[in-house]
């Protein structure tokens, strides 16, 4: 019981529930920067480039077909289309994570401008240490 013990407090501390959160929330931010990117960007581009972006690649080798038609080796290709689209989708993940952390650095920077006062008691004690000096 004391290791069943030891890992619900390992697991239950503040900072891996934020990371489990955080890493599902990532899941979830990627699977709409895709569509996205695939829904909206992609054809955008496409639509100056002749063809869906994502649909663009350089054959290298024609897929091979028997006499019936039925493929025998299929198609060689570098799609980089899709490279490209996963590059987009990693530059708006990256530009969004990076303004995130850019807000949160600002709000820590003014909590810690605020000096905190004295409590109280301190600031007593400390009128009385200069009195007693005269």
């Amino acid at each position: 019981m004391g290791m069943l013990k030891e890992f619900k407090d390992f697991a239950m501390k503040g900072n891996l529930v934020d990371i489990a959160v955080a890493f599902v929330m990532g899941g979830a931010f990627g699977k709409v920067v895709t569509s996205f990117t695939e829904g909206i960007v992609s054809p955008l581009i496409g639509m100056i480039g002749g063809a869906d972006l994502s649909k663009n690649m350089f054959i290298l080798k024609e897929a091979v077909l028997d006499a019936s038609g039925k493929v025998v080796t299929e198609a060689v290709a570098l799609k980089w289309g899709d490279f490209l689209t996963a590059i987009i989708n990693f530059i708006i993940v990256a530009f969004v994570m990076f303004m995130v952390i850019k807000a949160i650095n600002s709000m820590k920077k003014k909590e810690e401008a605020a000096p905190a006062a004295p409590p109280e008691d301190i600031t007593l004690l400390r009128e009385i240490r200069d009195a007693l000096k005269k």
